[in-house]
């Protein structure tokens, strides 16, 4: 939501669709097809996509609606307990297929204990406390939330958050993407949290102004960084501002893996040592006949506990790994030499032609001949 002040009369505005435009607002008055309409304090303006008001709603015509109650208490910036700053984005059709789409992003500071409760939401959530405490419900769950700490979960699953005693400011996003479902599923598979501390290249400073909060001390970091990027970007008028968004969104998400995921520090240094050994083995031997059992005896492990050790530290198993160096080797003999397909599998540990091409088609979507005449 954009927030307008003129002479403190306030514009509170929502990124609702209309076909209709209203050309001008000034104070008191709205230009609307010729018709000058009269506003007050605390009317509420739709917006269309274009970013034009659109639509009026007035406090008399809002008296006694339950669903416009239920709107203002979860949408719109200012209620009894928190001060935010907010806005929320209407992307175009085109990104909703194809990208990764902002859906709403602000700032909120906490005036007085209050808990928000949301469940079946097609959003994924992202917030960080920037300073205060408070905590989140969420899968059966409670976690303790502190300044610095920060949420990444899928709003499909009920959830609550509540601000501390120590009353929070929080920086947030909602987004969403067709593929954003099996990002996610990896972010957990590869030991991803609902909450974790984001605590590398983090700093307390004065909160700046753009925020539109009072001066605070505030927690910032490169999340939120990114999420007052996105705020701005959706209020411009960048002409390819969904493409942008779509970069910020994708930096959020590889920033959420990194910070999130530290296999390093769960396994003691030992077992870490043991992985990193195996690697090495394996990125200097994937070339030749790789056995589960062979490695086994190599590296002195029981074959599930190396194979649940291995994809904790990288993410994939043991066997994808070697076939990914191998497949990832033969795409270069493809393009740069003219070997066989024959001599370039066994040059990449898979003798057998057919098999080579049968594995190659299942991760490229085409034969190695196919490959090679494309690039």
């Amino acid at each position: 939501m954009v927030r307008f002040e003129a002479e403190k009369l306030l514009f509170l505005v929502t990124a609702h669709n209309t076909t209709d435009n209203i050309e001008e607002c000034t104070l008191g008055i709205v230009h609307k097809r010729g018709r000058k309409l009269p506003i007050a304090i605390e009317d509420f303006y739709y917006v269309d996509k274009t970013g034009m008001i659109a639509e009026c709603l007035n406090a008399s015509e809002r008296e006694g609606d339950g669903k416009m109650d239920a709107i203002e208490q979860n949408l719109f910036s200012n209620t009894p307990s928190v001060t935010s700053k907010r806005c929320i984005y209407t992307p175009s059709a085109w990104a909703k297929t194809t990208l990764l789409y902002l859906q709403e992003a602000g700032t909120l500071q906490a005036v007085k204990p209050h808990t928000s409760t949301r469940s079946n939401l097609r959003s994924f959530l992202c917030f960080v406390v920037t300073s205060g405490s408070g905590t989140l419900s969420y899968e059966k769950r409670t976690y303790e939330l502190k300044t610095g700490d920060c949420v990444f979960i899928d709003c499909l699953k009920p959830y609550s958050h509540s601000t501390g005693k120590e009353l929070w400011t929080l920086s947030w996003c909602h987004f969403y993407g067709a593929f954003l479902p099996a990002v996610y599923a990896k972010y957990q598979e590869r030991g991803g949290q609902p909450v974790f501390s984001s605590g590398r290249g983090d700093s307390v400073l004065s909160c700046p102004s753009q925020t539109g909060l009072e001066d605070s001390l505030l927690f910032v970091n490169p999340i939120t960084t990114l999420i007052d990027q996105l705020y701005h970007l959706a209020l411009s008028a960048d002409y390819i501002r969904d493409m942008h968004i779509n970069e910020k969104l994708n930096s959020l998400l590889s920033i959420l893996m990194e910070h999130s995921w530290h296999p390093e520090k769960v396994r003691p240094g030992r077992k870490r040592l043991e992985m990193e050994r195996l690697k090495d083995y394996l990125d200097n031997s994937y070339t030749e006949r790789i056995v589960l059992d062979d490695l086994v005896g190599r590296f002195y492990m029981d074959k599930s506990y190396m194979s649940r050790i291995f994809k904790e530290a990288y993410g994939v198993t043991i066997i994808s790994y070697v076939e990914q160096k191998r497949i990832t080797k033969a795409k270069s003999l493809l393009r740069f030499t003219d070997m066989t397909i024959d001599e370039i599998g066994n040059a990449v540990g898979l003798s057998d032609a057919n098999y080579f091409s049968r594995r190659f088609r299942k991760i490229e979507g085409m034969s190695p001949r196919e490959y090679r005449k494309m690039w």
